[in-house]
């Protein structure tokens, strides 16, 4: 492999990276608050009965923006951060700690911890080309 393949990750493109994730983690957490105030609006009382699946709207909207040509495999991991996600809001809100301004603080620290390390094809000088061909 020749390394003039490889991205080279000067000041430039590591600002635009972080600017498109940050992009990405901001729709995230807009969509499960907009879902959370839906359910209670819809008459959900018991963040329980909230659950995230394949077929529910919300990994839809989710799948729609982060996956639009559904090239990747969603993993149950993200169904499953998405619901504790969802919850996280719902109880929040219906608690009243959304008359704080960093009432999202909280939340955000939660679900950081649910994180899960990058898959090693992410790690790999080939990434693009071995997810374009699975």
């Amino acid at each position: 492999m020749h390394d003039f393949f490889l991205p080279k990750f000067n000041r430039c493109i590591t600002s635009q990276l972080i600017k498109w994730f940050s992009n990405f983690r901001e729709f995230y957490y807009i969509q499960m608050e907009k879902f959370a105030r839906q359910a209670i609006n819809e008459g959900v009382t018991v963040a329980e009965d909230l659950t995230v699946s394949r077929d529910a709207e919300l990994f839809r909207a989710l799948n729609m923006h982060y996956n639009k040509a559904n090239d990747f495999e969603v993993p149950d991991r993200f169904l499953e951060v998405a619901q504790v996600t969802l919850r996280e809001f719902f109880n929040a809100i219906v608690a009243g700690k959304d008359a704080d301004p960093s009432w999202k603080k909280a939340i955000y620290k939660v679900i950081c911890k649910l994180d899960s390390d990058v898959p090693e094809v992410f790690k790999s000088p080939n990434c693009l080309q071995e997810l374009l061909h699975d």
